[in-house]
């Protein structure tokens, strides 16, 4: 099983260290980076790229920058537009959902109801990005 490469973006202080745990008992992603909006993501992206992630996992309702601009920023920038943006929320209207993926979000995640249940969500996002074949590799470049 393929181990990815995440930042994650995520405002709130609980939501990072569950997220965080749920990540690390999983042992599926790398994370990178945890930074708390958009502004903080974009200047980690500028600042690193020779270590860009295979996938950006971006809460969608964050002070500065939120996730729409988050989206709508990497997507008219050529030197991130290979990198996925996955976008969370606690949110499950359909409207707030489409709206992600019309302007380039390449997929959507619930966050779950209670921070116990990080490690299950986890498997799901990866099942997520493997399912959906997300993250080019050298052989599909």
């Amino acid at each position: 099983m393929r181990k990815y490469k995440i930042v994650i973006a995520e405002n709130d202080e609980d939501e990072q260290f569950f997220m965080r745990k749920g990540f690390d008992e999983t042992g599926l992603f790398d994370i990178l980076a945890q930074v708390r909006n958009g502004d903080d993501l974009l200047e980690w992206l500028r600042d690193n790229r020779s270590t860009l992630p295979d996938i950006i996992l971006s809460d969608l309702n964050m002070p500065g920058k939120n996730g729409y601009d988050v989206i709508t920023t990497l997507e008219n920038d050529p030197g991130y537009t290979r990198i996925p943006v996955i976008i969370t929320s606690t949110s499950s209207t359909k409207t707030i959902m489409d709206k992600c993926l019309a302007i380039g979000a390449a997929g959507y995640l619930v966050k779950p109801e209670t921070f116990i249940e990080y490690k299950p969500y986890v498997e799901n996002l990866h099942r997520f990005i493997e399912d959906r074949h997300l993250v080019r590799t050298a052989e599909t470049d």
